[in-house]
């Protein structure tokens, strides 16, 4: 994983550039960059794959291209082996050297054969021009921006910002060519489409063996690394099965877990911990450790543009504080669950088209939500997330399950539970989904905040790309979980009013001040005296 940044023009110039690529510097280890006239190229990069010789930017013998490539190729292996039988000569053993190879033999068609968490570009040297591709999912990010003479294209809003012009994403599956006068892509992957023509797998029989295979297979090729991989653990369902598979792997795997002393989480994570004999770190903290500074700066890494997930960020930053303090570089995330397997209420509260809707309309906007805060929160920090729950194959498979597969007799992710239940303990297969920052026990703590999120956004020119608006989520559930009328009065009323700011003050400081009204009443009592059994 990289952080990469270009100019290309006549008018690029070399001090902005240095600027550009220098706000990224948290996302790697060593800064390369290759510098000529109207080319300004550069990678913070983080050494994974081949480290000592896969270096960026990335040009081949014949000098006709340069690429910069952020992410990682999965199937780099299998790629390589086809294109060493067509001829092409490797020098590394990374995937850097395999993604332009692909290009150069298969052109704008490589990206059908990737299999990966990636965004690149590839420049053509004698015309100026470049090819521009982000991977199907949104896991990895790219951005881009215009000045007189000179594209600019980045990995994070914040390298784009001082240039004062509008900021543009490229949109999840989304790849094509771009230059100083006009950027031009389109889909070469259609979410909405997936799946479509492939029979629907109604037997739990067979589903459950699908599911099963699908995220074994997406969880080996994330762990295929020599480096120690650690897992976030929230000891609830995904997380659990992401370092069941961690631990198989790679024994010396470790566990992070943050929350409130007494936390669900920190409960549940220590168990499961403890049970496997994986090595944990609990990161506790009391919900009046969390001050404005934590806010600004979760702001600040993360460029997140709706409330609930700037306050997840919050909760997100100090979990890859400590993975980057033990040196831990590869991590998995059970992200994306939720939003395949059903595990959100809004799912189960309409009918199957609608709900079909709300999947895709969620799974679409990742990129820019849950994605975003993963990618931001760990790169921030020098640690690469992997999601294997958003490897494609098993995002397919799971458009292909009806919703009473996802959903049945009350319990969320039913195919999920039932695929691994003789891996998963009893206490986690039957705990209920919470959202990560509630059962952390730290949210609340973080909404006291809230009204001074936008400015804080503002501060740092975020706005450039799109202001803080209200979460879509609320904004939902007053429609009804009607997506077209949500979606109307999202852009009618972008924002919460002030006396909807109110209110939720009232609520946050309310819980916040509650602990403090409890030790006036019985001052005794003692801290762990608070704490919630742990189930089973």
């Amino acid at each position: 994983m990289c952080g990469i940044a270009l100019s290309i023009g006549p008018e690029a110039d070399p001090a902005t550039f240095r600027r550009m690529l220098a706000a990224l510097a948290p996302r790697g280890e060593v800064t390369e960059t290759r510098q000529e006239n109207g080319l300004l190229a550069g990678v913070r990069r983080l050494r994974i794959v081949d480290r000592d010789r896969a270096v960026q930017p990335w040009v081949p013998p014949d000098e006709r291209h340069l690429l910069c490539f952020n992410g990682e190729i999965f199937n780099h292996h299998d790629l390589r082996v086809e294109l060493t039988r067509l001829g092409h000569d490797f020098r590394t053993a990374g995937d850097t050297e395999v993604v332009l190879a692909a290009f150069r033999q298969w052109g704008e068609e490589a990206v059908r054969r990737l299999r990966g968490e990636y965004a690149f570009v590839v420049v053509e040297r004698d015309s100026g021009r470049a090819y521009l591709a982000r991977d199907p999912l949104g896991v990895k990010p790219l951005y881009w921006s215009r000045g007189p003479a000179c594209l600019h294209l980045a990995s994070e809003v914040k390298a784009l910002v001082g240039h004062g012009a509008p900021i543009n994403e490229v949109p999840p599956g989304h790849h094509g060519w771009a230059g100083t006068d006009a950027v031009r892509l389109r889909p070469y992957v259609d979410l909405l489409s997936l799946g479509a023509g492939l029979p629907v797998v109604d037997d739990p029989d067979e589903a459950a063996l699908l599911v099963r295979a699908a995220l074994t297979d997406a969880m080996r090729v994330r762990l295929d690394t020599d480096l120690t991989v650690g897992v976030v653990l929230s000891g609830g369902l995904d997380s659990t099965l992401a370092l069941l598979h961690a631990r198989e792997r790679h024994p010396d795997c470790v566990a992070v877990t943050v929350g409130a002393p007494g936390s669900p989480d920190v409960a549940y994570a220590r168990r499961l911990a403890a049970d496997l004999g994986v090595a944990h770190e609990v990161i506790e903290l009391r919900p009046r450790d969390i001050r404005l500074a934590d806010v600004r700066e979760a702001i600040r890494i993360s460029e997140l543009t709706e409330y609930g997930d700037i306050i997840n960020a919050v909760v997100s930053v100090p979990i890859f504080r400590r993975l980057a303090e033990l040196g831990v570089k590869v991590v998995l995330t059970g992200d994306g669950s939720d939003e395949l397997f059903g595990g959100y209420p809004m799912y189960h509260q309409v009918g199957p088209e609608r709900s079909r809707r709300l999947f895709l309309h969620r799974i679409r906007n990742l990129c820019r939500t849950e994605l975003q805060r993963v990618d931001r929160a760990s790169m921030g920090h020098g640690v690469e997330a992997r999601v294997p729950f958003l490897d494609l194959d098993v995002v397919e498979l799971a458009m292909r399950l009806p919703l009473d597969l996802k959903l049945r007799g009350g319990q969320e992710k039913w195919i999920v539970r039932r695929a691994f239940a003789d891996l998963l303990p009893d206490y986690v297969r039957r705990r209920p989904k919470n959202p990560m920052s509630y059962s952390s026990g730290l949210h609340e703590r973080a909404r006291l905040y809230k009204p001074l999120f936008a400015r804080l956004h503002r501060s740092f020119g975020y706005d450039l790309l799109e202001p803080v608006r209200r979460d879509f989520d609320s904004v939902l559930t007053r429609c009804g979980n009607d997506l077209d009328r949500a979606i109307a009065d999202g852009l009618a009323r972008p924002d919460y009013t002030v006396l909807e700011h109110a209110r939720d003050l009232v609520g946050a400081a309310r819980w916040n001040a509650a602990p403090v009204v409890r030790r006036l009443v019985n001052p005794r009592r003692t801290r762990g005296g608070d704490e919630a059994p742990l189930p089973g």
